[in-house]
């Protein structure tokens, strides 16, 4: 009922005379895989082994390969805080503090900030050009994703590309010539709608509940201490009113 149930089946094999031991198929998985085909059906990295393997492995791979959004996210981010410590280094040479301690404001989704932050964020883009129009090229990069239709898409990136190289950004147009170089995997996610963001956000999780403890003393704790925070139990006791209980 409200437990979260895992179901693990070991593949039958069979023996035959004329090719040896092979697995019997299955529909949830691919043969020799030790995961549902649901699961490995997520986004990938630039990594370019990843991607290497893949053209190896796949058939019509090029159609396939989808970059996810989180890593597409990643790159823009680091380009925005290098083109903000570049500007933060020569702003102290002349005693400007104004960026200081800023690293994450930019990094922080706009609807996510509260009224204070905002009008602080509000503040710093109208005092520093250079990491204002980094970050507005972020925004925008990222605007793209929402589009459903690949021929806009396209025109959008491509708009997007024209301007990232011709802007005096070193670092961003370092991350535009990354991103067009793969622009196909990012198209084949915007369409086919994949991503991992809830494999990214629990493994973040898991980080966290690591770096909390400082470590565990086997790793039956540790797996147990993950079951507890990640498995989604409910821990109310039966017969208590929620509504009853100080809030």
């Amino acid at each position: 009922m409200q437990f979260k149930t895992v179901l693990e089946a070991d593949v039958p094999r069979v023996c035959c005379r004329e090719h040896g031991v092979l697995q019997v198929k299955v529909p949830w998985a691919e043969p020799g895989s030790g995961f549902t085909t649901l699961f490995e059906a997520v986004a990938m990295d630039m990594w370019p082994a990843f991607i290497k393997a893949t053209r190896a492995h796949v058939h019509d791979a090029e159609e396939k390969i989808a970059f996810d959004k989180f890593h597409v996210a990643k790159y823009l981010g680091d380009g925005v805080d290098r083109v903000r410590r570049e500007e933060h280094r020569r702003l102290m040479q002349q005693a400007d503090t104004v960026l200081k301690g800023s690293k994450y404001a930019w990094l922080t989704k706009p609807h996510n900030m509260s009224r204070k932050q905002k009008a602080r964020f509000a503040a710093l883009r109208d005092s520093n050009p250079k990491t204002a129009r980094a970050w507005a090229m972020k925004e925008m990069a990222m605007g793209i994703w929402a589009y459903r239709s690949r021929g806009w898409a396209v025109k959008a990136w491509a708009k997007w590309f024209s301007w990232a190289q011709r802007c005096r950004l070193v670092p961003m147009r370092k991350v535009a010539k990354t991103l067009k170089a793969h622009c196909r995997g990012i198209l084949n996610a915007m369409m086919l709608d994949v991503h991992n963001g809830y494999a990214e956000s629990t493994n973040a999780h898991i980080r966290r509940i690591k770096a909390r403890t400082c470590g565990f003393r086997s790793r039956e704790r540790f797996r147990n201490a993950v079951y507890f925070h990640c498995g989604g139990l409910s821990l109310m006791p039966e017969g208590i009113d929620q509504a009853w209980l100080p809030t």
